[in-house]
């Protein structure tokens, strides 16, 4: 019997289910990315930025920005028949990070999406899946007319550890997004291992 698959006519089993959480600073394209890559039409939880939010939403370097995540993104993709990603997106600003703790519960992985010319707002959310142990790769999403810096440069100026991957990527690519999602799941594979064998006597 395989994952999602019949043998000889046997009951089919269902794929294996993991939940990822895509995280990072406000307007760093976190909506974009769950988007791009979910195989159903995701679920938004988005509202029109106001006036009133204005003193708390700091829209320097994403001025044409109109919405933001007020809860959180919903999406699902099929990476192979026996395994299916679900993505839950993370709001960007400090006052929703309450949901934050809901959303992580039971999360096998997370990527921090990071914007080069605002790299500072991805700092929090290091921190977040650092405290608590939850493996995370950064994804550096190539926006059009940005620097791109070495892999190196950007694990430097975010104080990464060593064993956390930097991959660059486009969030408005399925292809790309898809390739970040792998690199999730298989840091999250090899972390889960290596603290097995860490913690074994």
């Amino acid at each position: 019997m395989i994952f999602g698959r019949t043998e000889r006519g046997g009951t089919p089993v269902e794929p294996v289910t993991l939940k990822i959480l895509v995280a990072g600073g406000f307007g760093v394209g976190k909506t974009t990315l769950v988007g791009a890559v979910s195989e159903i039409k995701p679920l938004r939880t988005e509202e029109l930025l106001t006036e009133a939010g204005r003193p708390v939403d700091d829209t320097s370097g994403v001025e044409g920005k109109h919405t933001t995540t007020v809860a959180m993104d919903f999406g699902r993709i099929t990476l192979r028949e026996d395994l299916v990603l679900y993505l839950f997106g993370t709001p960007g600003q400090d006052r929703f990070w309450f949901l934050w703790d809901e959303l992580a519960t039971g999360a096998l992985g997370a990527v921090v999406l990071a914007d080069t010319r605002r790299l500072e707002d991805c700092f929090a959310a290091v921190d977040y899946f650092e405290r608590r142990a939850i493996p995370f790769v950064v994804g550096v999403n190539c926006f059009d007319g940005a620097s791109r810096y070495p892999a190196e440069d950007v694990r430097r100026a975010l104080d990464l550890d060593p064993a956390v991957p930097v991959v660059p990527c486009d969030a408005r690519g399925r292809d790309s997004v898809k390739e970040v999602l792998i690199e999730v799941v298989q840091h999250a594979m090899a972390y889960a291992a290596e603290r097995r064998r860490t913690l074994t006597p």
